[in-house]
């Protein structure tokens, strides 16, 4: 059986757990501010200490048939240059590890996830995100058919697969339902609106120029 404590008893010599957790949050407010490169921040007189490391660079990408000029870090995804640098915020940062597709975009023909890319890597070739897809304020026949077969839900996914479909349909207009399945097999949606995805891109085959879907 636990024996109760005597709060008339001495206590313990030594640091309490309660003593070490305030010391310890104290200490960590107090540490210095560590930079990027592992050294503590320049903090008056030293403020002019060179920090060592890549700074940035001048790169151009073409996005949505438009160049654009920016200064980069040789470090920064293709994905943070579009939406940090460039406000293209369709493609999602939601896992950061190339496994949702979630920011999947099309550089060179092909599907990519951006926050695999670099920046620097993704120059001279032509990128689509999915803001590029509809014009003259019109949904794309696949953006259509994702709202008009409830393809979606809360839409963190929603622009990867749509790209996703976009670079598919573009490569065979005229997919089965195991080509579909097989095509969108980069992308997760959590939220698991699957069968109103595979509808609605055989819906947009139909619709698009040379499609007609299967059963």
């Amino acid at each position: 059986m636990a024996r109760s404590r005597d709060p008339e008893a001495k206590p313990r010599k030594g640091l309490s757990r309660r003593a070490f957790l305030s010391r310890g949050a104290g200490l960590a407010i107090a540490a210095p501010i560590v930079t990027g490169t592992g050294l503590p921040a320049p903090q008056g007189a030293a403020a002019d200490v060179r920090i060592l490391g890549p700074g940035t660079v001048p790169i151009s990408l073409r996005v949505n048939g438009k160049p654009h000029a920016l200064e980069v870090e040789p470090r920064v995804t293709l994905l943070d240059a579009l939406r940090t640098h460039l406000d293209y915020t369709g493609a999602k940062k939601v896992c950061d590890r190339g496994t949702c597709g979630a920011c999947t975009v099309i550089m060179g023909g092909m599907p990519v996830y951006a926050c695999a890319i670099l920046a620097v890597e993704a120059q001279g070739k032509e990128i689509t995100t999915v803001e590029g897809l509809s014009a003259g304020g019109k949904l794309h026949p696949i953006q259509q058919a994702f709202v008009d077969h409830d393809g979606l839900q809360c839409g963190f996914c929603t622009p990867g697969f749509v790209v996703a479909c976009k670079s598919m349909l573009d490569k065979n207009p005229n997919p089965t339902m195991a080509q579909v399945e097989k095509g969108l097999g980069g992308n997760l949606c959590r939220c698991g609106t699957y069968v109103g995805i595979r509808q609605a891109v055989l819906a947009a085959a139909k619709t698009m120029k040379g499609g007609r879907s299967h059963a």
